[in-house]
């Protein structure tokens, strides 16, 4: 017999449909079944591409002894984390606070009223089932112990993340920055890339900042660092080396052994890091992770309508990895007098590189570039041979059994992936990455902006979820990039307008904080700031970001007083953990360094942007065409080709050209702080 999820249009969800657990969906009907039978709650929280997830429902919910205690004692509730993340926010929080750890499965235990009493992620199948016995015990003869500790408990989660109000700077210097880079530096591991720990995993906006201070600051080392964590990073088996995209982390210190679950977030920002660091430094591997990476989710990920799935799963036929992995007698085959060559280059052999015998995960040997100028290729032709290569290994792969699909489609997720399309476009010229990056807004346009709300992900016949912070503010950044791509005004207005509507539902004048959930939201047990930056960068630091690019755009002054306020209030926190705040300390880059605003105006506006970006700029804003209605342009704009250079509300004489724009940039650039 099915339960309640049968119904459910999320993948992960759907998998939980026939276990003999009385599934519920997160609603009225589960909380209010729960008061009526003064029952306790198990919050069970997951996503489809979850490995452990997956493995604890084999053990523990399919199992028809824990099944039964579940259903006797307790109501359990399904959700799926990427669905409702105000939810998973909340028993995340919970979960670290008793155990000082987290990750999914992620599983509460929670009074009626949803307030947590006990917590994990993980679970044996007999540790879970004696837990679910003490405690339904517990809440039989002494529930006032419950009530005390859940009250503690919520009161715990209401202070994290919660900061005072600080005076506002009257500017910041290079001493901040050197504060945040001292201890932070100290993390990195000069052998292998990346930080000197496991797992690995890409974080890009650390290395995105790591990138811009380098490049500022003028700091070789950090830069090198950089560049050296990507080239490990792009050559290693997080990597997918045959059909392109990276997995969402390596669980060794090597980025040799992937978690093989490939996320449609990690790829979109990715993709913006490498396609920076190849306008930085051209590196042709970074040209080659850029398109396979975006052949890939087209081919894979993209649907009809226009939009991006969420996630493939790391699992196939019940094993991770299947679908990924060769062993040499397949390589021998499918390659034949190729496969030596191949082999030496991405270290495969009969007995395997990895703890499934005879298993290969495909990563690149430390020899590499002499392997192939041994074998006596140049650069360009190896690039092509090692295409035609792939093509055969990837074609071969096709016919297994494909990993699961996760078919949400999820509005800040698709906004991340316009952002690597457009900063793909930008670093490597290809149209094609501008039109596909234009596509995926009209999807956002026609299925995920309803009038004055943003939706989470496109309606569906069970349920309409309003968008979070992270869904405007990654479409507002989105829509700027647009902007800057095409100089099409109808994106920046809409971001401007999406901006005025996020600060009317998010932000607590009182407080100086914005909120993760709307204030026109279902109320759960707390209302969050999400301050922290993440494997994705917390939705708070993303807005902040774009409310100060709109306020120079629109001469603005309440977004720029309200980013002001924010982001006084968490520069102490930057210091004392850079990793956890690694957006808020690249617009810290930007108050140190100043940011250039550059008008291109006239018929050849976007060729001058053009050759523009063949430029590593990373902090300027750029605007431009033959009329405007943004204030910033709207006095400049005409038919004839001029290049201004604006900072601090002074803009330079009109340039003729990009060099001589570039001279100005130069010249300015010598003034700046040394760190």
């Amino acid at each position: 017999m099915a339960n309640k999820l049968q119904n459910e249009h999320s993948p992960y969800l759907k998998q939980h449909a026939h276990n003999p657990v009385h599934w519920m969906p997160w609603g009225e009907e589960a909380l209010a079944k729960a008061k009526q039978e003064n029952k306790l709650l198990i919050v069970s929280i997951g996503y489809s591409a979850c490995h452990w997830c997956h493995v604890m429902e084999r053990e523990s919910f399919e199992n028809e002894a824990i099944a039964e205690t579940m259903n006797k004692f307790f109501v359990p509730i399904k959700i799926d984390r990427e669905e409702r993340p105000d939810i998973d926010q909340l028993y995340m929080i919970a979960v670290q606070l008793m155990t000082n750890a987290g990750g999914w499965p992620l599983n509460c235990i929670c009074l009626p009223d949803g307030r947590p009493i006990y917590g994990g992620t993980y679970f044996k199948p007999h540790d879970w089932q004696q837990i679910l016995l003490q405690i339904a015990k517990m809440w039989e003869e002494t529930p006032d112990v419950a009530y005390d500790y859940a009250g503690k408990l919520t009161d715990s989660i209401h202070r994290v993340e919660k900061l005072p109000i600080l005076e506002i700077p009257e500017e910041y210097s290079p001493l901040d920055l050197k504060e945040v880079i001292l201890p932070w530096k100290q993390q990195f591991d000069f052998k292998e890339g990346g930080y000197a720990r496991a797992p690995k995993f890409p974080l890009p906006n650390n290395w995105l900042f790591f990138l811009r201070y380098g490049f500022l600051a003028k700091d070789q080392e950090i830069l090198d660092q950089v560049h050296f964590t990507l080239e490990k990073m792009a050559l290693g088996g997080i990597y997918d080396q045959v059909g392109g995209g990276f997995a969402r982390y390596s669980v060794d210190h090597h980025w040799h052994v992937p978690h093989f679950e490939k996320m449609l977030y990690d790829n979109g920002q990715l993709l913006s890091l490498y396609a920076d660091a190849y306008q930085q430094k051209a590196n042709p591997l970074y040209k080659r992770v850029i398109e396979e990476t975006i052949a890939w989710a087209t081919r894979e990920m993209l649907a009809d309508n226009g939009g991006f799935y969420a996630a493939l799963d790391a699992d196939s036929e019940g094993v991770e990895g299947k679908y990924y992995t060769f062993t040499q007698e397949e390589i021998n085959t499918v390659l034949g007098d190729d496969a030596p060559l191949f082999s030496a280059y991405f270290t495969t052999s009969e007995k395997g590189n990895w703890e499934e015998e005879k298993t290969n995960i495909l990563h690149c040997a430390a020899d590499a570039n002499q392997l192939i100028s041994e074998a006596g290729f140049s650069e360009q032709e190896w690039e092509e041979y090692l295409k035609e290569i792939k093509a055969k290994l990837y074609a071969y792969r096709e016919q297994r059994v494909r990993p699961g699909l996760d078919n949400k489609q999820l509005t800040t997720w698709n906004a991340l992936f316009i952002s690597g399309l457009l900063a793909s476009y930008r670093s490597l010229g290809n149209e094609e990455y501008l039109n596909l990056a234009v596509s995926t807004a009209s999807f956002l346009q026609e299925n995920c902006i309803k009038g004055d709300v943003v939706l989470h992900q496109p309606e569906d016949s069970n349920r309409k979820i309003a968008g979070f912070l992270d869904d405007y503010a990654f479409t507002i950044a989105s829509f700027v990039e647009l902007y800057e791509a095409t100089f099409e005004e109808q994106y920046l207005l809409e971001a401007k307008r999406l901006s005025e509507l996020a600060i009317s539902y998010f932000y607590d004048a009182e407080q100086k904080t914005f909120f993760y959930t709307s204030n026109e939201g279902e109320q759960l047990i707390a209302r969050k700031s999400e301050i922290m930056d993440n494997v994705i960068p917390a939705s708070s630091s993303t807005f902040v970001r774009q409310l100060y690019k709109l306020g120079l755009y629109f001469d603005e002054e309440n977004f720029i007083a309200i980013a002001d306020q924010l982001f006084a209030n968490v520069v102490p926190q930057i210091k004392s953990y850079g990793s956890g705040y690694s957006n808020w300390a690249i617009q810290l880059l930007e108050k140190v360094f100043g940011t250039y605003e550059i008008a291109l105006t006239g018929n050849n506006a976007l060729e001058m942007r053009k050759e523009l970006d063949r430029q590593y700029i990373p902090n300027k804003i750029v605007m431009g065409g033959t009329k405007s209605t943004v204030p910033l342009l709207s006095d400049k704009v005409g038919l004839e080709s001029k290049a201004y250079l604006c900072q601090n509300k002074t803009c330079s004489l009109p340039q003729n050209s990009v060099e001589e724009l570039m001279q100005l940039i130069h010249k300015s650039g010598e003034q700046t702080p040394k760190i």
